[in-house]
């Protein structure tokens, strides 16, 4: 999603309230850059951003000088818990949600030891539904029917990350 909303596509973006509420009490207290006047361009305690926010009713995106960073991320962080949103930080690719949980990616490893072991229940569903008596065959090949689809989505999702990242699959 973040990549996108780089490139400018925000059709993925549900508009939100709480987004112009949050904007307009950020700018409130540090202005966009590109409304401050002349004679405070240097001033980064009144302006800490290194370019324009980009925004639409459903999303900011801000970069802040890096001298900034840390006071600019524990704003961020008070404002968007203040309005119900969640914040995404790229650098460190962590979600943070408006209760201080933050929303972490399963490693690929993860993934393939999950994925892996929804194979081998599908197998021994599979395997069950052979052995069982005559009405509950039905029930075990859903249930392998379930694995299966939970392995191909952990796997999906490892390689896409593989991919992502630029590494080849170990």
């Amino acid at each position: 999603m973040y990549a996108r909303l780089c490139d400018s596509d925000t059709s993925g973006v549900v508009p939100h309230p709480a987004i112009d509420a949050f904007y307009a009490e950020l700018t409130a207290k540090h202005p966009e850059i590109d409304t401050i006047p002349e004679e405070r361009i240097d001033d980064h305690d009144y302006c800490p951003w290194s370019c324009k926010l980009d925004r639409s009713p459903g999303h900011v995106i801000m970069s802040c000088l890096w001298s900034k960073a840390t006071y600019i991320h524990q704003l961020v962080q008070d404002l968007a818990r203040k309005h119900g949103l969640a914040v995404y930080d790229p650098q460190s690719d962590l979600v943070t949600y408006p209760d201080g949980s933050t929303g972490t990616r399963a490693s690929r490893g993860a993934l393939w030891v999950l994925g892996s072991f929804a194979l081998l229940f599908a197998a021994i569903f599979v395997y069950s539904g052979q052995i069982s008596p005559s009405g509950a065959p039905l029930v075990f090949y859903v249930l392998a029917g379930l694995c299966g689809l939970m392995a191909v989505a952990c796997f999906r999702q490892a390689l896409r990350d593989t991919a992502r990242d630029g590494r080849k699959p170990r």
